[in-house]
């Protein structure tokens, strides 16, 4: 771990710590509310996959007939489907002619490919910081991480796996589905990016600077077995499958059964997380607030005990408005008179402020006998 890296984990633990701990238990709070929202949306999921029927695409007519009003919801279900994918065949509907004219080439491998998803990334080198003085970077700056991103695809369906015609077949919509797709990467590189006069101002005056470029290209190629989830219905008389947004899946490797077993891990680990964030949370938070009302109640006796100093420092201005024989002033401050005398010994030899004074000592002490004392007692005179 770099000086750098230290000194932010010590600034997080002192602001996590702070005001006796009460920001790490709101924390642990927020995340134990985030666990337990991704716990009910992933429970619901859960339901609805194992709800879900799984069909293969010969048999979706006879699961989801289509009706007359095929814009409505009610010819709509979620189904699990299990197939390979296939380009969309059109024209003729020779699929052997137009396999090769649906298809997609990657021009780094020359694959073929339904979709192809290239990335370019820059990537960055060089130091971060400068001047570390204490938690504070004084000086820091970091540059943007540019990129390009291309995602090209084809229309393509769904087809039994014992069967490469399109006969009988279930076409994939891809408009807004946002779930991560089974791409398979099939090239990744680095480009260095060649050094140029002002390099050297470059690495001097910015913490991070470009070093090269990452390419890497995914595709999904024809033929792939994959399970698809999601909302099928009938448009224009052709079945079609469409993303839910509620389900974290769309087209995936996994089968059904791993699905919901991916699903039941997910949703114990957020379970629990969520109770162990959840105890936590209030366990710092009712530390926290129990210490802030003990600070709060020994702030107000202190300053209980103080008003009766003051009352008693006023009493003897007025007791001590006429002269004080010498006698009767007290040892320690010698401008009152002596009014308590101390428990055990007896003694009256100092006035009220000063006695107190001298109780409020770790090992109170009679200034003349140096006799421990129990407390004061007033005295008065008829």
């Amino acid at each position: 771990m770099s000086s750098a890296d230290r000194a932010v984990l010590s600034l997080l633990t002192d602001i996590f710590l702070s005001f006796d701990g009460a920001i790490l238990g709101v924390t642990l709070a927020f995340g134990a509310v985030h666990a337990a929202s991704k716990y009910a949306s992933t429970s619901a999921a859960l339901s609805k996959i194992k709800d879900a029927p799984e069909v293969s695409v010969s048999d979706l007519r006879s699961l989801i007939p289509p009706s007359d009003d095929e814009s409505s919801h009610v010819n709509q279900r979620v189904v699990v489907v299990r197939g390979a994918v296939e380009p969309k065949v059109t024209g003729d509907g020779s699929h052997k002619n137009n396999n090769n004219n649906n298809v997609l080439i990657s021009q780094e491998t020359g694959e073929k490919a339904l979709i192809i998803h290239r990335t370019q990334t820059y990537m960055y080198s060089g130091w971060k910081s400068l001047f570390l003085n204490g938690h504070r970077l004084l000086l820091e700056r970091s540059m943007p991480k540019q990129g390009a991103d291309f995602m090209r695809m084809v229309p393509f369906v769904i087809v039994d796996k014992n069967q490469r015609s399109q006969s009988s077949f279930l076409l994939v919509n891809m408009d807004g589905a946002r779930q991560p797709l089974p791409l398979t990467t099939v090239y990744n590189r680095l480009q260095p990016i060649s050094s140029s006069p002002y390099a050297f101002l470059q690495a001097l005056f910015f913490p991070e600077y470009p070093a090269g470029v990452l390419h890497v290209e995914k595709i999904l190629p024809p033929g792939r077995d994959l399970t698809a989830v999601g909302i099928c219905r009938f448009n224009n008389g052709v079945p079609e499958i469409k993303s839910c947004q509620d389900l974290p899946y769309f087209l995936s490797d996994m089968t059904k059964d791993k699905m919901i077993v991916d699903l039941t891990e997910t949703t114990s680990v957020l379970f629990w997380g969520g109770v162990i964030l959840g105890c936590l949370s209030v366990g710092i938070l009712g530390f926290a607030a129990v210490r802030a009302w003990n600070r709060w109640k020994l702030r107000n006796h202190q300053r209980d005990r103080r008003r009766p100093d003051q009352h008693m420092v006023d009493d003897d201005t007025e007791e001590d408005a006429d002269e004080i024989p010498d006698g009767e002033l007290c040892v320690i401050c010698v401008t009152r008179r002596r009014i308590p005398a101390f428990i055990p010994c007896g003694h009256v030899v100092c006035c009220r402020y000063c006695a107190l004074t001298v109780e409020r000592r770790s090992n109170p002490k009679c200034p003349v006998c140096l006799q421990s004392i129990r407390g004061s007692m007033r005295i008065y005179y008829s």
